[in-house]
């Protein structure tokens, strides 16, 4: 994520956003805690953390937790150096239950592109497997956000 630099134009702000989409779709913590500033200010839901070791320990507990992760982000809006985008990601829990968060997230850039603040708001909605938008084989990019639980 650090290639891309602020200040984000339209095409540079969508282009990030898909970079980190793919990258945490990666679902590795060591890689993905690269693209954030080593005294990056992170808040998830209700918690709050700060630097390179807590991103890495909070990205596995999540993965050790969430099965068969698969995130979209979508472009919300973009200035100087912030873009804001909504996102959607299934998983299953260790009961074999599906579920989908929807939220939204607040990043601010340093000048060297990597993040320096991710801010998270998210809601979990039970679905069922029939209700599953990302589904293995299916490009989360092409699926249509919609339905019964949009």
């Amino acid at each position: 994520m650090a290639g891309i630099l602020p200040p984000f134009t339209l095409e540079t702000a969508t282009k990030k956003t898909k970079i980190a989409q793919n990258l945490w779709n990666t679902k590795d913590p060591e890689t993905i805690a690269k693209a954030y500033t080593s005294d990056s200010i992170w808040r998830n839901r209700d918690q709050f953390f700060t630097g390179t070791k807590a991103i890495v320990d909070f990205l596995s507990q999540k993965w050790s937790r969430e099965n068969g992760y698969r995130l979209r982000k979508e472009l919300f809006a973009f200035t100087d150096n912030k873009i804001a985008v909504q996102f959607w990601y299934e998983y299953f829990d260790e009961e074999g239950q599906w579920w989908r968060c929807y939220g939204l997230e607040d990043w601010t850039f340093a000048e060297d592109g990597r993040m320096k603040k991710r801010h998270m708001s998210g809601n979990d909605v039970k679905i069922s497997d029939d209700e599953r938008w990302f589904k293995d084989g299916v490009d989360v990019d092409t699926v249509e956000i919609s339905g019964k639980h949009w």
